[in-house]
């Protein structure tokens, strides 16, 4: 029995600026995606990175777009402050939406969006790439089937030199990809308990370029976002202690993006009586220094992931593995985040978080990567 390929789905892209010359390319390259159209203010901006791409439009007005009836999705690469507005046009003309972290600039917004799509039948993905590489992927798969054992802590680190936004503070930025990684591969995706956020503003900027978030997880873990605009060095680290084995994923490190520590502290406990007569732990701590592993990983490009996975939630009819729903838990952990900051670190709860439902789609993604 043989099976017909489908037909490619028409899409355009909205913003053709830093993130969407990206998505320009990897629906291009994409067999499931046929290019149609690519909008931007700057007309002459997105000639120049469209080509000679025949078959694509340049348009500089979005309703041009809503009219047509070859464009079934359509992908936001504008700042977040119009993300709202964009994506709830392109959701009332009957079209599927892709838009850039973070979902939007306020939870109100992104909730309103996660609502509309759910009302209008429609696919809404949030475009959290670095869900798509490998290496997260992988993590995904170890922590669901138990290799770490109950998740203790995780440690985050995303620093490097510049670039300060004009927008944006520094958590807003860089935590997005952080926050997003924890919320896919955490179990119970990204629902901490609060929210504690601390940050500075040493350049005079008007807004914190240095950040560190602390949250507490289900379980009793505690998780901590360390991002900055300031560090000489660049570093791309994520920790994520268990029980059983300890996770370390290096992004810079391509030989070894990946590392499973049989490595680290038990605590054998014995209750004795002090000498006031109150309870007391006796605590023989011991060291496991046991083995150490790293997962082979294929190189591939994660937006290709993205918008693969884009077409497969359209043509099956089910959430994206990133879904609306995963952007606005990002996006009220960062809104937390901010108001916590204001409040020289008070713990903030975030609002309107879900629980994910069970995610059908990692599966058939890791086995392309074994």
């Amino acid at each position: 029995m043989t099976h017909s390929t489908p037909p490619p789905l028409g899409v355009a892209v909205i913003g053709a600026g830093y993130w969407g010359p990206n998505l320009i390319r990897n629906f291009r390259s994409s067999p499931d995606w046929a290019l149609r159209a690519v909008c931007d203010l700057d007309v002459a901006r997105a000639r120049q990175v469209v080509g000679d791409a025949s078959g694509c439009d340049v348009v500089a007005d979005v309703a041009q777009l809503l009219e047509r009836d070859d464009i079934d999705a359509v992908a936001i690469a504008t700042p977040a402050r119009t993300h709202r507005g964009v994506a709830e046009a392109v959701l009332r003309a009957g079209k599927h939406v892709l838009v850039e972290k973070p979902l939007a600039d306020s939870v109100e917004a992104g909730t309103a969006m996660v609502a509309l799509a759910r009302e209008q039948g429609l696919v809404l993905m949030a475009d959290h790439t670095y869900c798509f590489t490998p290496a997260v992927l992988k993590m995904a798969e170890l922590v669901a089937a138990g290799e770490l054992g109950d998740v203790l802590y995780v440690d985050s680190v995303r620093i490097n030199l510049g670039l300060v936004q004009p927008d944006v503070d520094v958590l807003w930025d860089l935590a997005p990809h952080d926050l997003s990684i924890l919320d896919y591969v955490l179990p119970g995706g990204l629902a901490p308990g609060g929210v504690s956020a601390f940050g500075a503003d040493p350049l005079g900027a008007g807004r914190a370029c240095v950040g560190h978030i602390s949250m507490p997880l289900a379980g009793g873990a505690l998780a901590h976002v360390h991002v900055n605009w300031m560090s000489p060095t660049k570093i791309r680290q994520m920790v994520i202690g268990g029980s059983r084995r300890t996770l370390v994923w290096d992004d810079l490190n391509p030989q070894q993006r990946l590392s499973v520590y049989d490595r680290g502290v038990d605590l054998g406990q014995t209750s004795v009586l002090g000498q006031a007569g109150a309870e007391r732990r006796d605590a023989g701590i011991s060291y496991r220094l046991g083995d150490t592993w790293s997962p082979a990983l294929p190189e591939r490009e994660p937006l290709m992931g993205v918008v693969t996975e884009l077409a497969a939630s359209i043509r099956e009819g089910r959430a994206p593995s990133t879904d609306g729903a995963a952007g606005l838990r990002v996006l009220s952990t960062l809104a937390a985040a901010s108001e916590s900051l204001a409040a020289d670190g008070l713990m903030v709860r975030p609002q309107g978080l879900t629980v994910p439902a069970p995610r059908q789609a990692v599966r058939s993604e890791l086995e392309s990567v074994r």
